[in-house]
């Protein structure tokens, strides 16, 4: 992976799609009087996807449910974790939950409740993955994993013919991964490429927290049910897994639906360490759209189907992502600039698997930039 700043973009041609498309999604909300962050709705979606989370744990501790109900509890809990994320935690570190920065900081600290550091979240999905969208070695959100292939400019591996059927495996043990081995997997690697900047003293504090977010997380998921309340061990570690394999699928597949789908671009720099484009309609080319007009699965994916809005506009909350999205596909249609969708979840989930089938057929290197 290049450092920050080694790859930059630099248009060809002079475009005015995002000052014009900016100038009207501001006036939007001016002529309107709404504000860009959170609204009622939203604070009532903090609530309920944070008791979906908690509730059942807490029924856990108070009722010692016989297995099959208890089992039921931490899979309610799987898609609460994967809501809390998506919705809640991932606006507010953005700074688009509210226009105060103590809220949007404790809102997103809320990715402690899951056992993640926010600290290199931010590196990852704010600096990494939206600025570098789809770049190979650059976007550390969607670079090739461990037998899994998502750029066409990675060498393809015999196995990969079969990520198609084993992926979702793969994704479901996401989060697992994430809060035993990833942050600081990523903290060591961030510090060698550059991309965490941060002196000696404040990384020592950094790596601190996110020790001791850990250490506090699995007490309380794994020790107290047992040590406080008897609930068996091996019934708490099965749920545990059963857990974070319901959030991991939920939470890799809306992600991988974005952007590792038929119809989206792998730019690769030139050999200066430039791509020759727009980085407004760079986000174009690499990003897509899905089940735009379902409300419930934008009500609980937090808008993450709206991905095109949302790199486009990171700091406004996802609750208006429906109503700026017309704005942004009628000027996308004006500007002649690609507005990339798949009109259902169910389509997106075939262009995925799709996509997951030609990476894992393509030879060598050829391929341009599909």
């Amino acid at each position: 992976m290049k450092k920050k700043g080694q790859v930059k973009f630099v248009q060809k041609d002079k475009s005015l799609f995002f000052p014009t498309l900016k100038e009207r999604v501001d006036s939007y909300f001016e002529k309107n009087h709404i504000s860009k962050y959170a609204n009622t709705g939203m604070v009532i979606k903090t609530i309920v996807l944070l008791a979906v989370y908690i509730v059942p744990f807490v029924l856990i501790l108070l009722t010692n449910p016989p297995f099959g109900l208890s089992m039921f509890h931490w899979f309610i809990m799987g898609f609460g974790l994967a809501g809390v994320g998506m919705s809640v935690m991932h606006d507010a570190n953005h700074g688009a939950y509210s226009e105060n920065p103590k809220i949007n900081f404790w809102m997103g600290s809320i990715l402690n409740l899951l056992g993640a550091s926010t600290f290199n979240w931010k590196l990852q999905h704010n600096i990494l993955h939206h600025t570098y969208t789809n770049v190979a070695d650059m976007d550390d959100d969607i670079s090739d994993k461990p037998m899994l292939r998502f750029s066409p400019h990675s060498e393809v591996k015999s196995y990969h013919r079969f990520q198609w059927v084993y992926a979702f495996l793969f994704y479901g043990i996401t989060t697992l991964y994430w809060i035993l081995l990833k942050d600081f997997v990523q903290f060591s690697m961030y510090k060698k490429q550059g991309v965490n900047n941060n002196t000696k003293a404040q990384n020592r504090v950094s790596l601190l927290k996110i020790v001791l977010v850990k250490l506090i997380y699995t007490f309380v998921v794994l020790v107290v049910p047992t040590l406080f309340f008897s609930v068996p061990l091996w019934q708490v570690a099965c749920g545990f897994v059963l857990m974070h394999f319901v959030a991991g699928i939920v939470l890799t597949v809306t992600f991988q639906l974005a952007h590792t789908v038929e119809g989206t671009s792998h730019p690769l720099p030139n050999e200066e360490g430039v791509i020759e484009n727009n980085w407004a309609i760079h986000q174009m080319n690499t990003t897509v759209n899905f089940a735009r007009h379902n409300k419930f699965i934008s009500w609980y994916v937090g808008g993450l189907n709206f991905q095109v809005e949302h790199h486009l506009f990171p700091k406004i909350s996802h609750m208006h992502y429906s109503e700026i999205s017309e704005i942004v596909k009628s000027t996308a249609e004006e500007f002649g600039v690609p507005y990339l969708e798949n009109k259902t979840l169910w389509q997106a989930i075939r262009s995925h698997i799709e996509t997951l089938k030609r990476f894992g057929k393509l030879p060598d290197l050829n391929e341009a930039i599909g």
